[in-house]
């Protein structure tokens, strides 16, 4: 279901929450599932223990072709209890808010550079293109800095990742891709083996030995998890989020220019109203179950719209505003229950810092061309292939 205006989910989602909430949809190949649309259902089935997140399951709603490739060792978004909950303890001390306060100045530098290169590249009022210029650069430096890459390496991941997550890529292509990520990244946790450093890879390196728990192919997967999950989707809220504040009211950006205090909750309103990952919240049950009076069968899978949740105007009232006044408490944007994004608070961080520095240091910026006439994805990550801006 493409998106009728560049901001807001698919149309279909308002008048599906309110005739046919669990509804009958079918799949890129040709498989059916159910799709659920209201925000109670959504969380409800998101944090019910009787489902399974392994993609291997034939059932598994397949929005993308050759699913298989997201379900190798160290995916944690493919395990169920109690591998899941054993792994993520594992790694969860590395994405604590109080882990990402450490990280914040060196996140500030790398925002600080990427920006002083894109005032070099704009000067004169030459628009430049903002992904290539920041929302790209600045998540590839973050990744790169956690897992010990080198930055001149960011192509490989790049490409690769964008060809993994276009919804029109081929099996064949995607599976090309994924085989080039696991090779890269296979050889980069080789090299630390050898000699553990201070990178994430190389702490965990550490403790997963000191538990007796270390597997080669496991930290390649998570890596590759990381790389997948961090990148990509941040990316895209920068460039989104850009457009979205160029787009509207003026004096909201002078507001947010003038108290950058205020930027975590426009960050969270943009999370809600955007929702750019919206249906890898997928699962399949194991056993049959009533959702809003319709039975689901045990070994049925399910896709709980992110999106659409957060746009049920039982819970946000006018969910097509954006408001960055609004309470969005409970947005299910980074998912919901025990498979929530792990990186959800460094995603945050990111995006406070990149727009709290932009609008800091180009006053007068604005898009080349509006909104509505820019070239959007069309992607498992919803996002901009192109944003000009000038200033």
């Amino acid at each position: 279901m493409p998106r009728s205006c560049p901001f807001g989910p698919p149309s279909q989602y308002a008048r599906l929450r309110a005739e046919e909430p669990v509804s009958r949809v079918r799949l890129q190949n040709g498989a059916s599932a159910w799709l659920l649309t209201r925000y109670d259902d959504v969380r409800s089935l998101l944090s019910n223990s009787a489902t399974t997140s392994n993609r291997a399951h034939p059932a598994f709603p397949a929005t993308v072709a050759n699913t298989q490739a997201f379900a190798q060792k160290g995916f944690l978004l493919s395990m169920d209890a109690p591998e899941h909950a054993l792994h993520r303890r594992m790694v969860t001390g590395e994405f604590t808010a109080h882990r990402v306060r450490r990280l914040r100045p060196r996140i500030q530098e790398i925002v600080d550079t990427c920006v002083g290169r894109m005032l070099v590249a704009g000067a004169g009022g030459r628009p430049v293109d903002l992904v290539q210029e920041l929302s790209l650069p600045v998540p590839s430096l973050v990744i790169c800095e956690l897992l010990g890459v080198s930055y001149a390496s960011r192509s490989i991941f790049q490409k690769n990742t964008e060809v993994l997550l276009n919804r029109t890529s081929t099996a064949a292509d995607r599976e090309g891709a994924f085989g080039a990520l696991r090779d890269f990244l296979g050889e980069l946790v080789t090299s630390k083996e050898r000699a553990p450093d201070e990178t994430l890879l190389g702490r965990l390196i550490v403790k997963y030995r000191e538990a007796d728990l270390y597997d080669h192919e496991h930290l390649t997967g998570f890596a590759m998890l990381l790389l997948l999950a961090g990148h990509e989707t941040t990316a895209n809220m920068i460039s989104l989020g850009v457009t979205v504040l160029l787009d509207g009211d003026r004096a909201r950006l002078d507001e947010l220019a003038a108290d950058p205090s205020l930027m975590p909750q426009a960050v969270e309103e943009l999370l809600r109203y955007l929702s750019i990952v919206d249906y890898p919240t997928s699962r399949v049950l194991l056993e049959e179950t009533e959702v809003s009076g319709v039975r689901i069968g045990a070994d049925e899978g399910f896709i709980a719209s992110g999106a659409a949740a957060n746009h049920d105007p039982e819970v946000f009232p006018d969910p097509g505003r954006f408001d960055m006044y609004r309470s969005t408490a409970g947005h299910v944007a980074f998912g919901f229950g025990v498979h929530a994004c792990l990186g959800q608070n460094l995603a945050r961080a990111e995006l406070e810092i990149v727009f709290n520095t932009l609008f800091a240091r180009t006053p007068g910026l604005r898009l080349v061309r509006p909104a509505g006439r820019l070239p959007y994805k069309d992607s498992t990550v919803y996002g901009i292939h192109t944003l000009e801006v000038t200033w």
